[in-house]
């Protein structure tokens, strides 16, 4: 199956579900501490990116490693007649385009994770900010 067909049909799916904005709430009785929907642990983001990080590097220094003389053999079958050499010149151009695509995606991965943290960070400051110095904290006394 093609990105384009599952794309579609991933989009056909989400449209046909019921989309409204639901509320969270404790229940009636009280209580909470039930399973967060969402958590954000600054650790974990920070783990992921470096690992991400350290991926890309250990990518820049060994993905071309056999670059050169992948070429200078694709050249020297080709001008010797093999077709072999055609086909070794079509996998060194596929291996690095998929490194270049795979180094692309490190990289975004470890920008957006150092992004999402530091946002987050940034966000729960502006929150613990204003509840401060909102009339909600004068309740909570």
């Amino acid at each position: 199956m093609s990105f384009e067909d599952e794309w579609s049909g991933l989009k056909r799916a989400a449209a046909d579900r019921d989309a409204r904005t639901r509320l969270n709430q404790l229940p009636s009785e009280g209580g909470g501490g039930g399973p967060a929907d969402l958590s954000v642990n600054q650790d974990r983001l920070g783990a992921i990116g470096g690992a991400a990080y350290a991926l890309h590097g250990r990518l820049v220094k060994d993905g071309n490693h056999a670059r050169t003389t992948t070429e200078a053999a694709a050249t020297g079958m080709s001008s010797t007649g093999f077709r072999t050499g055609a086909a070794l010149t079509t996998v060194q151009e596929t291996w690095h385009s998929q490194l270049s695509t795979l180094l692309d995606a490190c990289a975004h991965i470890s920008n957006h994770l150092d992004y999402s943290a530091a946002q987050h960070a940034k966000d729960d400051e502006d929150i613990r900010a204003s509840l401060s110095t909102s009339a909600i904290s004068e309740y909570l006394k």
